[in-house]
């Protein structure tokens, strides 16, 4: 089975939920940038939920199915169409042979990801179908999906059926549409903190930054307060993930993203923590957003506590599909 993509749209790749193992090579992560988003929109095809599936920027993208099946998105608000029908976040949906999907346009964010039952079935590379952009490996050919390319597709689970064309069940909405207007984004403080003086501390935590032009995968550059240091020395580079918030020589801050470099020498102000990756990954250029500490113990509270209802989810969908 295959999907023919009639329309690329802006930036539209093939995603999972990333390639470990690797980061002492200096290969990124990769993978969708809110990796919850798609292991929730895998879950309402009965995909597992580290099926390959395709991350859509901006809209613009048209899939003609040739097969029936099931789909399903998470992301930002963006207007789907089924054929005619308009298909919400959070919801799985049957596609007729025939078919076409349409990802026309965002409203609030600027990504989403679908996910189809049996998954986007490209080649497994260092243990991931993900496409890393910049060393152009993985996912459809290394690359962005382009007009008139075909994907194949993996066999449907057994267990992906509708009794009606849009399912009545969904997922929670914060969960289905992560994407806020000026959102605050919860960081720890980060090994450099303390490099930075009072003013800049106070700067971070209780003004608004705006969202460059200048970003994209690999990170969201920020203007607004210059962030300053109490010194000029040079760092040794150091591991960096996503979520890390860098501040260069300019004082303004980077927000790292699931393509980022795996070391870095400018200092780490904060991080941003894993439950709040999804909603900056909706961040586009003009959009503001503000930070909020958090400890350690709360940010790892918040993601105990989503899984344990992400499994209590998974469960639920089981027992719609059984």
């Amino acid at each position: 089975m295959s999907v023919i993509v009639e329309r690329a749209g802006f930036l539209t790749s093939v995603q999972d939920l990333g390639r470990t193992g690797f980061r002492e090579f200096g290969v990124s992560t990769s993978g969708a940038l809110d990796p919850f988003a798609l292991r929730v929109a895998n879950l309402l095809v009965s995909n597992d939920e580290a099926v390959a599936g395709l991350e859509i920027t901006l809209g613009g993208l048209r899939l003609h199915f040739e097969d029936e099946q099931i789909v399903a998105w998470c992301g930002g608000e963006f207007d789907v169409r089924v054929g005619p029908k308009s298909l919400p976040s959070g919801r799985a949906a049957q596609v007729r042979a025939g078919e076409e999907v349409k990802f026309v346009r965002s409203q609030i964010g600027c990504r989403c990801w679908l996910a189809i039952a049996g998954g986007v079935d490209v080649s497994v590379v260092l243990g991931s179908r993900s496409t890393d952009l910049r060393a152009l490996f993985g996912g459809f050919e290394g690359r962005v999906l382009r007009d008139g390319d075909i994907l194949p597709l993996g066999t449907m689970p057994g267990s992906s059926s509708l009794a009606t064309e849009i399912s009545t069940w969904t997922a929670p909405h914060d969960w289905a549409s992560p994407a806020k207007r000026d959102p605050v984004l919860r960081f720890i403080p980060g090994v450099d903190w303390n490099r930075f003086n009072a003013g800049s501390l106070r700067r971070l935590t209780s003004e608004a930054f705006a969202v460059s032009a200048d970003s994209d995968r690999m990170g969201v550059r920020l203007d607004g307060p210059k962030l300053e240091r109490v010194d000029n020395v040079d760092l040794i580079s150091e591991a960096v993930a996503p979520g890390t918030i860098q501040v260069p020589p300019s004082g303004k801050p980077i927000l790292l993203l699931g393509d980022c470099q795996t070391i870095g020498g400018y200092p780490k102000i904060g991080h941003v923590i894993t439950v709040d990756l999804g909603v900056a990954a909706q961040l586009r250029a003009g959009d503001h957003a503000r930070f909020s500490e958090v400890s350690l113990a709360d940010a790892l509270r918040l993601l105990v506590e989503r899984e344990r209802e992400f499994q209590r989810f998974r469960v639920g969908i089981s027992l719609q599909s059984s």
